[in-house]
């Protein structure tokens, strides 16, 4: 007999495959071929790896470091 413990395991398992799923269905588009910033032609190996992508490495990274900065004077 199942317990309460192995019945929220279950249930929280069920909940993550669930939002993976869900998140894995949204992120399909298609890839842009130039950086809509600086652009430069995205990789192949990346477009591949990230659909939807429409920053190079670079300029992504550059993002991310923007983002953070702001996110920290909050």
């Amino acid at each position: 007999m199942a317990d309460v413990i192995d019945t929220a395991q279950e249930r929280a398992d069920l909940t993550l495959s669930t939002q993976i799923q869900a998140a894995r269905a949204t992120v399909a588009g298609i890839s842009a071929m130039f950086c809509i910033d600086c652009d430069r032609p995205i990789p192949k190996e990346r477009r591949a790896a990230l659909p939807g992508v429409e920053l190079c490495v670079y300029c992504k990274e550059l993002a991310e470091l923007n983002a953070r900065h702001y996110r920290r004077k909050q």
